[in-house]
């Protein structure tokens, strides 16, 4: 970062003094003769330290630096006078327009460290003013994200909702079908089964058949057929009820695994 910095003085001289002790620390020197000219070259020039005698013609040095403040706030503002007028520029720097007072003539060195330290004060004042942009910047980030991610989580929360109703909906058609459906996992235990299922092959008593396996509750037959993907076959059940059913293999259109097996009640007249 470039250091400009603004000599303001009515006397030439003394702007051409400060300006040669001054730009052999590397400062890029800006110069004027009044509060006017100053703010000119404020309005076209980024500033970070100001360095301005008090008594001048037209605008003092205080009304100029309250000026400054007001346009500037982010300077370094510094009075350079030989008169001390200490009521204006008290006033002045309790109102944060000035930063510090230095009188004239001054020290070589003690001149330099102030501005040198006037420029570290303006150069960690934009360093906080560009870490708070960050800072928000990140915090605006932060809320969109979170508000995409909240829309996205409704969004995930009403689908879940609709495909749990669609589910509730396929459970009560599967319950009330006319047929028996059995879903049967590849270690063959029984993970599905409706309402007519366990009416067909509940014939000892025994409840539901979900959770046992097809060698204690199916008939060898059927156990048989889950291997045939359609083949129809036709058999007594031990009540003495005829029946048709066949099998298929689940996969072939979902991320289902496992066996299917549909019995239908063969209602037909035994010949």
């Amino acid at each position: 970062m470039e250091r400009t910095l603004l000599l303001i003085d009515d006397e030439e001289n003394i702007v051409a003094a400060l300006a040669r002790l001054l730009r052999r620390d590397g400062y890029k020197i800006l110069k004027a003769n009044g509060g006017r000219e100053g703010l000119e070259l404020l309005a076209h020039n980024e500033v970070g330290v100001i360095i301005s005698d008090q008594r001048m013609p037209g605008m003092t040095g205080v009304e100029f630096l309250s000026q400054v403040k007001e346009l500037y706030p982010d300077t370094v503002r510094i009075v350079l006078s030989g008169h001390t007028e200490l009521d204006s520029v008290t006033n002045a720097i309790n109102r944060g327009a000035i930063y510090k007072f230095l009188t004239k003539p001054w020290e070589d060195d003690l001149l330099q460290a102030n501005v040198k330290e006037a420029f570290h004060r303006y150069e960690m004042k934009m360093e906080n003013i560009r870490l708070e942009r960050e800072v928000q910047e990140a915090n605006k980030q932060l809320r969109r994200v979170n508000r995409e991610l909240a829309q996205r989580v409704e969004e995930e929360i009403r689908e879940g909702m609709l495909n749990l109703d669609m589910l509730r909906v396929s459970q009560e058609i599967l319950e009330n079908l006319p047929v028996a459906v059995i879903g049967v996992g590849e270690d063959g235990q029984i993970a599905v089964a409706n309402r007519m299922a366990d009416k067909l092959l509940d014939v000892t008593g025994l409840g539901t058949l979900v959770g046992c396996h097809t060698s204690e509750r199916l008939p060898q037959a059927m156990i048989d057929s889950l291997m045939e993907n359609g083949k129809r076959h036709t058999s007594k059940l031990e009540n003495g009820s005829k029946v048709q059913f066949w099998g298929y293999s689940m996969g072939v259109s979902s991320v289902a695994k496992g066996r299917l097996l549909v019995i239908v009640p063969d209602n037909e007249d035994e010949e």
